[in-house]
């Protein structure tokens, strides 16, 4: 499938109203190293459109998670939901840090299914969060 060209005003509203940060991982730019890639929230392989409201910041590494996937399974419920939408919910509704900052907790089951899906606590992050 072609991807779709977003305008340069496109790019930069979307990266204003994310601060800059990835929309699940949290991390800037700055920590990051290298600049966010501009995701689609429903995957333009499912239909999804190249519109503002569709498109997020995430890194490269959640980005690449996510993939072309919409939903996930909770492993507390087992039940397949939705994934945090980072432009229409609120992180720390469905997601928080632990204790000593190094791990997210999932508080929803979109939450929960996330962090599995797009491997937010895989165990090169947490070193790195730990450091």
């Amino acid at each position: 499938m072609k991807k779709r060209y977003i305008s340069a005003d496109l790019r930069r509203r979307v990266r204003e109203q994310a601060q800059s940060r990835c929309g699940y991982r949290r991390r800037t730019e700055e920590l990051a190293g290298e600049q966010m890639t501009l995701e689609h929230i429903r995957p333009e392989s499912r239909g999804g459109l190249t519109v503002e409201l569709n498109l997020w910041l995430a890194c490269r590494r959640c980005n690449e998670y996510k993939g072309a996937q919409i939903y996930a399974l909770d492993p507390i419920t087992g039940k397949r939901v939705r994934l945090f939408n980072p432009r229409a919910q609120i992180w720390g509704e469905h997601l928080s840090w632990d204790e000593t900052g190094a791990e997210i907790q999932g508080l929803t089951p979109a939450g929960r299914a996330t962090i599995i899906a797009l491997q937010l606590n895989n165990p090169e992050i947490i070193v790195a969060r730990r450091l």
